[in-house]
């Protein structure tokens, strides 16, 4: 009865162990970085519309590139905050819907922590967006980063609360 009880005792301790050590290399382990913006806009269920205007555009290439970008998405919300005659001209015109898409990007990886104070970076619609830090909020320009530093093997993605929409050509 003892050598069955010290029995018992040692195969617990033995799955008790290897469970452990399973367990520990799973919580270990990063989980794996989309492979690039578009993948990683497509995997958030509140950017379907800037999904779809993407496509739209079509600057899906832009964001499956090997070029890196900063990516400022707007989420469902903010496109719905528009008034409903801005959505449906941008519908209507691909130039126009791409120059506010691309007043969104911006070249290069910027980090929230890599952006400090107030700032302007120019755009891939060759326009200015204005960002400004204080403590751990970033804005850029009337909006909110809500979700930000999502890293992707080309770029990096924030998701923000607002539309923003370049000023005016002349």
């Amino acid at each position: 009865m003892t050598f069955r009880h010290i029995s018992h005792r040692a195969l617990s301790a033995t799955v008790l162990a290897t469970l452990l050590a399973i367990s520990g290399c799973a919580s270990t382990q990063a989980p794996s970085q989309p492979a690039t913006l578009a993948a990683a806009a497509q995997q958030d269920a509140d950017l379907s519309t800037f999904n779809q205007l993407v496509q739209q555009a079509g600057l899906q290439d832009a964001l499956t590139g090997s070029t890196p970008l900063t990516v400022f998405a707007p989420t469902n919300a903010a496109f719905k905050a528009l008034p409903a005659a801005t959505l449906e001209a941008l519908s209507k015109n691909p130039a126009e819907l791409q120059a506010v898409l691309k007043h969104h990007v911006v070249a290069g990886v910027h980090t929230q922590a890599s952006i400090q104070g107030n700032t302007t970076m120019t755009t891939l619609a060759d326009t200015k967006l204005p960002l400004s830090k204080a403590g751990e909020f970033l804005t850029v320009d009337e909006g909110l980063v809500i979700k930000g530093d999502i890293q992707t093997g080309n770029g990096v993605l924030h998701i923000i609360d607002a539309v923003s929409v370049p000023p005016k050509k002349k």
